[in-house]
């Protein structure tokens, strides 16, 4: 099963489901796919989709998970990181209202240099991700607060 997080953010992310649903039709996913939606309205008969669930509910289903495709929260990601899961990120973007900034493209560009997933720019890169991930090797994830506290710390001051 492949579990896909969009979090709790107020604003839609139909572009990154769609193309969920286009890989599904290509063949590129062959697995059942469970989609935790949030305010994201979307409709599918090749996806499983709910809005929310506490958070014992989504720990079960990302442990039971083959891996993650997730939005670039950092609360999506460390979570699956936590439980070992490989995970594919793709950020929201403010050019598509899918945020109120860019600060989400930061977010995945830095897990993905560090090594821990599969950082993708934009959803026409997902076909390429998703065959990527199969021989992927995660670097495994160490939190420590002080540095996230230090990148976001970094990103604030180099907007305002």
């Amino acid at each position: 099963m492949i579990l896909v997080l969009l979090g709790t953010q107020n604003n839609s992310f139909n572009r990154l489901l769609e193309e969920i649903e286009r890989n599904i039709e290509k063949g590129n996913i062959n697995e059942k796919v469970i989609a935790q939606c949030g305010f994201t309205k979307f409709k599918s008969d090749k996806i499983e989709t709910f809005d929310f669930v506490s958070t014992e509910e989504i720990e079960k289903l990302i442990e039971n998970a083959n891996y993650i495709i997730t939005h670039g929260g950092v609360g999506s990601i460390v979570s699956s990181l936590k439980q070992g899961k490989k995970v594919i990120a793709v950020p929201r973007m403010k050019m598509y209202d899918e945020h109120v900034n860019d600060h989400q493209i930061d977010i995945v560009y830095k897990f993905n240099e560090q090594g821990h997933i599969i950082g993708i720019t934009g959803v026409e890169e997902l076909s390429k991700a998703l065959k990527d991930i199969k021989d992927f090797k995660p670097k495994p994830y160490i939190s420590n607060s002080n540095k996230l506290i230090n990148i976001v710390e970094d990103y604030i001051d180099s907007v305002l």
